[in-house]
């Protein structure tokens, strides 16, 4: 009834003005078209301010979980020991001897795995991927080394000397390649019996010193 209340005054106003009915109700159709796309409009801004809302969500959930993967270090045995000692200079020796105690735990969460322990490394033939005086995570493995991923860095310990390369394959058999990634003329490749090998670790991860 007030629809057709608006549509009769519209009628009359058109009479009154001189102006045809017809135009008189499409400007009032128009008018409630007008309506319907505010309304439209205010939804699509409605829609879009959730949208974003959500982004802004993710990035914080994203930031948050960041914020929490971050190494700390601490004296509260939460993560993995470090022990202040390099690989190369007698890591094993230190680690074998029940009298010395971690130098502190470096709490990392993609490390804090049981048998997980971190070092130091020198030297420069694993650059650009293990930097001089950089930290790194070991696991000694007890796997017998022909049944352990070739391609992957580890820890190398012999009778003589302890080493960290890549390992792969030899066309030999008995023996495996020792690869450095720094692909400098002085850092060659070598080949060793694997029967001189005592122990191996593998190089799980690394990290620059944290101050």
């Amino acid at each position: 009834m007030k629809r057709n209340s608006k549509k009769f005054l519209a009628l009359f106003m058109a009479v009154a003005m001189s102006v045809t009915p017809t135009t008189a109700l499409y400007a009032e159709e128009m008018n409630d078209a007008d309506k319907l796309q505010n309304v439209g409009e205010q939804l699509e801004n409605t829609e879009t301010e959730e949208n974003h809302q959500d982004i802004v969500n993710e990035v914080d959930k994203k930031e948050d979980i960041e914020k929490n993967e971050l190494p700390e270090v601490n004296y509260e045995y939460k993560g993995a020991p470090y022990y202040n000692v390099d690989f190369i200079g007698g890591f094993d020796l230190v680690l074998n001897d029940q009298t010395n105690n971690p130098d502190y735990y470096i709490n990392f969460p993609p490390y804090n795995k049981e048998g997980v322990v971190w070092c130091n490394i020198t030297g420069h033939s694993m650059e650009p991927e293990l930097n001089n005086g950089d930290f790194i995570a070991l696991k000694e493995m007890t796997d017998p080394i022909e049944y352990l991923p070739y391609g992957e860095i580890y820890g190398i310990i012999t009778d003589n000397y302890r080493t960290v390369k890549r390992i792969r394959m030899s066309e030999r058999k008995g023996f495996v390649r020792l690869i450095p990634t720094n692909k400098s003329p002085e850092y060659g490749e070598q080949e060793i019996p694997i029967n001189m090998i005592r122990k191996v670790f593998a190089v799980l991860g690394s990290m620059h010193r944290l101050f």
